[in-house]
């Protein structure tokens, strides 16, 4: 296994990494809309935020050696339902290719934030 980690993506906020991979398989830990530098959330809205958790996640990908396009699967948590329009509009810009999904409400995410994303991607 190895351990993936990048300055360009927020820090670790708890006993976890942003990412494994095995195998030729990334699996990266939720990203949520954090700034990498200052450890704030970004965003007020849902938009904002999933662009946030995106730019994450792309440094993530990135420093394993795999991309958007690469992604098999997606894990989305929302706090609110309503906002899975507007969240899928920016999500649909990065992951072109359509990976298979799963994307739920839950009662609470980290921080208060609207959304976070982790992904299952091939790394070659």
């Amino acid at each position: 296994m190895k351990k993936i980690s990048t300055t360009n993506a927020p820090a670790a906020i708890g006993p976890y990494s942003q990412g494994m991979v095995i195998n030729n398989i990334l699996f990266t830990s939720g990203q949520i809309p954090l700034n990498p530098a200052t450890g704030e959330v970004v965003g007020q809205n849902i938009t904002e935020q999933t662009e946030q958790v995106m730019k994450n996640l792309g440094a993530i990908l990135e420093e394993a050696g795999s991309s958007y396009q690469k992604t098999v699967k997606t894990l989305c948590f929302l706090a609110d339902m309503n906002d899975f329009a507007a969240f899928n509009e920016v999500y649909a810009k990065y992951f072109t290719e359509k990976p298979a999904r799963s994307c739920v409400a839950v009662k609470d995410l980290p921080k208060g934030v609207l959304c976070e994303v982790e992904v299952i991607a091939s790394v070659e």
